[in-house]
């Protein structure tokens, strides 16, 4: 079972005590605790714990903006320590970025399986993520090596395979991407196009 650096925060000082002496017996790590959303926010963005156990009732910042703020910013995998249990109030949290829910009152034995699904959804979730911007990343590296292997095309009057292999000639030699080596083959482009448009006629 994997162990984790946890926040934890409820407005109940005495559910917080049992909570930290309940997860620390487990083996797990509580580096924070907070009594409302705000001051559980600064310390996630400080300290960057693996997991966020939070009340849904809290002062200043209720638990659902917080966990929407943190699920945006990554700031760890959120699990919802809540006495509500409605489906809205589930698919609500849910929207929010929540990975797992803790019903009050909880058992002991629930927090661990809890914990170990709320890290897995979490993993899941951002690796998604990674590669949906890995994607266009590709995409838009794509697009300009072919540009740039048009401006090579036009300017050496060569093949499209032959640009091709100097664009990753190039790259090589001046041990950079493709992708750079597009940009700057672009931006050269670009600036003498400038340059050329000033030019008096």
């Amino acid at each position: 079972m994997q162990q984790a650096r946890i926040l934890i925060a409820d407005d109940e000082s005495l559910l917080r005590l049992d909570l930290k002496q309940t997860l620390e017996s487990l083996g797990h790590t509580v580096i924070g605790e907070a009594d409302n959303g705000e001051t559980l926010l600064q310390l996630a963005r400080t300290l960057r714990p693996d997991v966020i156990i939070l009340d849904i009732m809290m002062p200043r910042t209720n638990g659902l903006e917080v966990a929407e703020i943190a699920s945006k910013e990554r700031l760890g995998a959120i699990i919802m320590l809540t006495a509500y249990s409605e489906a809205a109030i589930v698919e609500r949290a849910t929207r929010a970025g929540v990975s797992a829910y803790l019903v009050k009152p909880y058992r002991a034995q629930e927090i661990m399986p809890t914990i170990q699904v709320a890290l897995a959804r979490y993993r899941e979730i951002h690796a998604m993520e990674n590669l949906v911007v890995q994607v266009q990343e590709q995409r838009e590296t794509d697009q300009q090596v072919l540009q740039a292997q048009k401006v090579l095309m036009e300017r050496l009057d060569v093949s499209e395979q032959e640009a091709r292999r100097r664009l990753q000639a190039q790259a090589l030699a001046s041990n950079r991407s493709l992708r750079e080596v597009a940009e700057a083959i672009l931006l050269t482009a670009d600036l003498q196009l400038a340059k050329k448009n000033r030019k008096p006629h």
